[in-house]
């Protein structure tokens, strides 16, 4: 029955488990172990755990559970793994499935932590990266090859909002036998097809969107049953980055407004940047829902939509930027996104500080460039208040 849900049914209902007491809000399961009625079930759980049997939290937990087959409803894969951050879920998925000598191709536009994993921790192991302007088709044929194991995009990348053909890099990977992961967080669960596109694994900040309110850090790897159960649990559980139980139940809170919070947010962002579109203090305005950007129509292909987030290029470098965000009456300088209340964020001095600047200076990260994600506010009072910092800028 629930596969013939729609997304905002199973948003609220999917994967619910209820105790004796039939309570109507989903309950928080907050315990570390669970008791067995007998030393014979103890060893039975231990050699093979049911559906709704369960060890210890880092394993497995019924609110976490819960979390697990929601996400994996929506998101449209046979299950899904919790995780305690969205770097838990991107290091996780890789780390479980590499090992020494294994071959990775990567675009190279992607947040600084991840940039960090690829470059410092797989290859510190053995594993061979290779990065590849993740827009260009031709740089994937040539870089995949027959020991490529996987590959690894953002599927719209942090800050620049270039997006990647996720059906054509899928293709060019399944004819290597490489798992394409993605990682969805700008595209969000709501506008996300990924799967129906080709990926095998889609990983997820929950701290984005899916909590939406900015209360709480969460991660989710969503996959086939058997990469789930025998790659990634195993590696996950046995390395302690698996998702708290009370951070479980805010996520799935989270979620029963995710449809119509992400919607809200890519109308005001559709709004917002068309309105900024030609301001003569800005040097280009970057929304994959404007004409203007070079994959607009790859967007609406891919998602339908251009996202809750924008980018724009304010003249002057970074004087010009801080004038500009220090000026900001409504909308929040912070480094998190997805968020009910709007974000404004200098890439080029908080998330990609790190980045040497000739690569800064490659992936479009320039001193003038804000991050912006915006929120549930009047998308009026937004513009307004753009506009009086700009002037200010």
């Amino acid at each position: 029955m629930a596969k013939e849900w729609k997304t905002r049914t199973q948003l609220v209902h999917e994967g619910s488990r209820r105790s004796q007491y039939g309570e109507m809000a989903e309950a928080i399961f907050l315990t570390q172990g669970f008791a067995y009625d007998s030393a014979e079930q103890a060893e039975a759980r231990f050699v093979k755990s049911g559906d709704d049997e369960f060890i210890y939290a880092r394993y497995g937990n019924p609110t976490v559970r819960m979390f697990e087959e929601r996400i994996a409803a929506i998101e449209g894969t046979e299950d899904a793994f919790a995780t305690a951050s969205g770097m838990a879920a991107v290091s996780g998925a890789l780390t479980s499935m590499l090992r020494a000598g294994d071959h990775v191709v990567s675009s190279r536009a992607l947040f600084g932590s991840c940039l960090y994993i690829l470059e410092e921790i797989l290859t510190r192991y053995g594993v061979e990266v290779t990065f590849v302007d993740g827009a260009d088709l031709a740089q994937w044929e040539h870089a995949v090859r027959s020991d490529t194991k996987a590959v690894f995009f953002e599927s719209i990348s942090n800050p620049t909002l270039e997006l990647i053909d996720i059906k054509s890099v899928s293709e060019i990977a399944h004819r290597f036998g490489a798992l394409v992961v993605v990682d969805n967080v700008f595209a969000t669960p709501i506008f996300s097809n990924a799967v129906a596109q080709g990926a095998d694994v889609i990983v997820y900040s929950a701290t984005k969107h899916i909590d939406g309110q900015g209360r709480a850090l969460g991660g989710v790897i969503c996959g086939t049953r058997e990469f789930i159960r025998k790659v990634v649990e195993p590696y996950m559980k046995h390395t302690g980055g698996s998702m708290s139980p009370f951070t479980a139940w805010i996520m799935l809170n989270g979620m029963a407004t995710l449809d119509l919070r992400c919607r809200a947010m890519a109308d005001g962002a559709a709004k917002i940047a068309a309105a900024l579109e030609g301001n003569a203090r800005l040097s280009r305005v970057i929304y994959p829902g404007l004409a203007s950007h070079a994959q607009a129509a790859l967007a609406e292909r891919q998602m339908g939509s251009g996202g809750t987030m924008l980018a724009f290029d304010i003249k002057g470098g970074k004087e010009a930027a801080f004038r500009f965000m220090n000026a900001l009456e409504i909308i929040k300088i912070s480094n998190n996104l997805g968020d009910a209340k709007t974000i404004a964020t200098h890439p080029a001095t908080t998330t990609h500080q790190r980045l040497p600047e000739d690569q800064k200076v490659s992936l479009g990260i320039t001193p003038g460039l804000i991050r912006l994600s915006i929120g549930l506010e009047d998308s009026a009072d937004l513009l307004a208040d753009l506009q009086q910092a700009l002037a200010q800028a």
